[in-house]
């Protein structure tokens, strides 16, 4: 996802990525006091997302452009809130917008243990199974375990998840093309990063989380820095290379296809390499880039 277009107010303000800088003409990140005009900055405060999915918004209406999502227990930081909205920074990747403020809570005193690693899992107020659910958690949501269970685990936030839907914090993953086919038929959505939805470059974002590898939001600003730069030659793609179009991204699944979120068939899909990106250049949306995710070294 990108091709966002900014306010004519942050223009006016200066050429920085609004996307990744809090500023406005009235209000701004005291971080960028040397870089913005504002009349007055201020440093913020932590909180986080509480239990449901916040959309994160342009403006704050409800009929603005949806930008991005920020899943339950995910870190802001707050530099406006009032009774409705709440003016935030992302702290897994620095996004910027307006999130409903009643679904932001303080944070959490104890870090996250646990991180959802199924497409989408339900938390139980009871670990019998025959309840209601009290809600349902994407894959990349962090959660704190209390009591840990053949079955069931015990989240300090109340209620049980089936102990096979989560993984400990410190078990990443190593391929993220595997962990996006996981979302196979999830829906398309504009801006979506969980359960409800998902747009191509949030597929890949949360593929790669899982594998502990932290990438920008939008398509354009992975084409720009994810990762290393490969030539724009198939023959040295190879598995988990992410290809770029003005506007879109497709993983390279290794063996002849593509795995994408896409609105051609409003959902995640497969599909065959050559087949889609001769589709997208019919659409004068030609391959611009190609990035290699790396693995973090420990060394």
């Amino acid at each position: 996802m990108n091709d966002v277009i900014p306010s004519d107010k942050t223009m006016a303000v200066s050429k920085l990525d609004w996307r990744q800088h809090a500023y406005r003409a009235d209000l701004a990140d005291a971080r960028l006091r040397s870089q913005v005009r504002a009349e007055a900055f201020v440093d913020g405060w932590p909180a986080e997302v509480g239990n449901t999915a916040l959309p994160l918004l342009r403006r704050p209406s409800l009929d603005a452009p949806m930008d991005s999502q920020v899943l339950p227990g995910e870190a802001v930081r707050v530099f406006e809130k009032s009774d409705d909205w709440a003016w935030v920074q992302c702290g897994h990747d620095g996004y910027v917008g307006y999130v409903a403020s009643n679904g932001l809570t303080k944070p959490a005193a104890e870090p996250a243990t646990h991180v959802v690693c199924a497409r989408e899992t339900v938390v139980l107020s009871d670990a019998e199974q025959v309840c209601a659910p009290l809600y349902n958690l994407s894959m990349g949501t962090a959660v704190r375990v209390t009591e840990t269970g053949k079955r069931f685990h015990t989240l300090a936030s109340g209620g049980y998840v089936f102990a096979e839907h989560l993984r400990a914090v410190d078990a990443i993953e190593a391929d993220w093309v595997d962990v996006a086919q996981r979302l196979m038929g999830l829906p398309y959505l504009w801006g979506g990063r969980g359960a409800s939805g998902i747009d191509c470059s949030g597929l890949v974002q949360v593929a790669l989380a899982a594998c502990g590898i932290g990438c920008p939001r939008d398509s354009d600003q992975q084409a720009a820095g994810l990762g290393q730069a490969v030539a724009l030659d198939p023959a040295l793609w190879r598995r988990g290379d992410a290809i770029y179009v003005r506007g879109h991204v497709v993983l390279d699944a290794g063996d002849g296809s593509v795995i994408h979120a896409t609105g051609y068939r409003w959902s995640v899909i497969v599909e065959e390499r050559q087949q889609c990106l001769d589709r997208l250049a019919r659409m004068d949306r030609p391959v611009i880039a190609v990035r290699r995710p790396e693995v973090a070294s420990d060394a």
